[in-house]
């Protein structure tokens, strides 16, 4: 009988995303110290701008069947279309396993009852398609006779795929948990995240507040390891290529991220405001995909007279970022804590601008004091506070010394802590630990 190398399973709830590129650069990483891996992707996304890294990774991707969405509330007529894409890998899987699939259906079905609070909290539909998709992932485990292990990227639901995934093709699983599928309870409702923490082998998250939290929540002894992400030391290098003197312009405050709430980006454009008000001349550069906010952020500009000063600009890849980091002078990013929990845990973007030897300015949220020690090697200030923020990035455009020194620091933080290669090797321990 022929024998496979173990793999791990991925599960994700997109792949690639432009905004997950730690997620790219943890499988190309992982690949590279001798793991294989295998990605399974509930939806398939297009119009994504792909980094240079996903060309690099070997994993087979594994797309699910695309469900039809919901048309007006009629739950019976979106089963009849779209149950034929799962029915031939669910009755193959009911032959390998009756007693496994019958027990995930049976707790399918409780737990769409269970946390149910309302017609519009979490609908049957979900449960539904979940179960669908764990289905068609625990055949491909079956089928595939490598992966040894399951691990999904976010604990809502593509830690719920996995949860049942596992329990009918009996392979253990992991997941890691990052920002907003934590802390916003619509998206774990009830005690479902402890349920996941506990049936997990163990949970990796990116920083130790998170960790404490996910503590509080009582795990019943399964390991919690916090790992930063990291950065590649080598593509984030300001070293290798600075601008002359007579190159620079007007000053450049930059921001990167998806344009959402916790961002913050509507208390950057007044602190711009405030900071034009007296009297300074300079640009301000927000970098990033489309969310919720955009067309707020848009009017705030328009209204504070600010079209000359703020723009904002697409996504763009790792490779074309780092070029927009090299015209820099100063990298802000407010983030906030939203009144549903929604967070950030520590933005990779303030990691990688900290390796480019930008100053930095945030605030005191999250995670983002593991990272920012204020005056230190960077600046922090309280959340939706404009007039602290303007003075912070008032304090840097006045001060070139403290510019270049606390651009110093961070880069000195970000090789000592949040170096990619070396924060890998721990997650890689881990997993194989789990392989033996």
């Amino acid at each position: 009988m022929e024998k496979h190398e173990p793999e791990i399973g991925y599960v994700l709830k997109g792949y690639p995303r432009t905004s997950e590129t730690f997620i790219s650069n943890e499988i190309f990483l992982l690949e590279q110290q001798g793991l294989r891996i295998s990605i399974f992707s509930l939806k398939e996304i297009e119009g994504q701008q792909l980094h240079s890294v996903i060309g690099k990774i070997n994993a087979r991707v594994n797309y699910l069947p695309q469900t039809l969405p919901l048309e007006n509330g009629k739950s019976i007529s979106w089963i009849r279309k779209n149950f034929p894409l799962f029915i031939a890998s669910h009755l193959k899987l009911f032959m390998f396993r009756p007693f496994a699939y019958l027990g995930a259906l049976i707790e399918t079905i409780a737990m769409s009852l269970r946390y149910r609070i309302g017609p519009c909290a979490r609908p049957v539909k979900d449960w539904i398609k979940e179960f669908w998709q764990a289905g068609y992932i625990a055949l491909g485990v079956l089928e595939s006779g490598r992966i040894r292990h399951l691990h999904a990227h976010f604990c809502h639901t593509s830690t719920t795929v996995t949860m049942l995934a596992s329990r009918m093709c009996k392979v253990p699983f992991s997941f890691t948990a990052h920002a907003k599928d934590i802390y916003r309870r619509d998206l774990n409702p009830g005690d479902l995240l402890p349920i996941k923490m506990r049936r997990a082998d163990f949970i990796v998250t990116c920083t130790k507040a998170n960790r404490e939290y996910l503590d509080r929540l009582g795990t019943n002894g399964t390991p919690i390891y916090p790992i930063y992400h990291g950065v590649d030391l080598e593509m984030f290098d300001r070293s290798k290529k600075r601008l002359r003197n007579d190159e620079w312009r007007l000053p450049m405050i930059l921001s990167v991220g998806r344009m959402v709430e916790k961002k913050g980006f509507v208390y950057l454009v007044e602190a711009c405001r405030l900071l034009k008000d007296r009297g300074y001349d300079f640009e301000c550069l927000i970098v990033g995909g489309t969310g919720d906010q955009t067309e707020e952020i848009k009017n705030v500009i328009e209204r504070l007279k600010l079209g000359g000063t703020v723009s904002l600009h697409n996504a763009v890849t790792q490779e074309e970022l780092r070029k927009v980091y090299e015209q820099a002078t100063i990298f802000a990013l407010p983030c906030q804590v939203v009144d549903d929990g929604d967070r950030d845990g520590i933005p990779n973007v303030l990691v990688e601008a900290m390796a480019m030897e930008l100053p930095v300015v945030s605030t005191i949220i999250s995670g983002i004091p593991e990272l920012i020690e204020d005056r230190v090697n960077g600046l922090l200030v309280p959340e939706k506070n404009v007039s602290l923020l303007a003075g912070a990035l008032e304090e840097l455009l006045n001060d070139s010394r403290l510019c270049l020194r606390l651009g110093s620091a961070a880069r000195q933080t970000v090789c000592q802590t949040f170096d990619s290669g070396h924060n890998i090797r721990e997650l890689k321990a881990v997993f194989e630990s789990m392989l033996k």
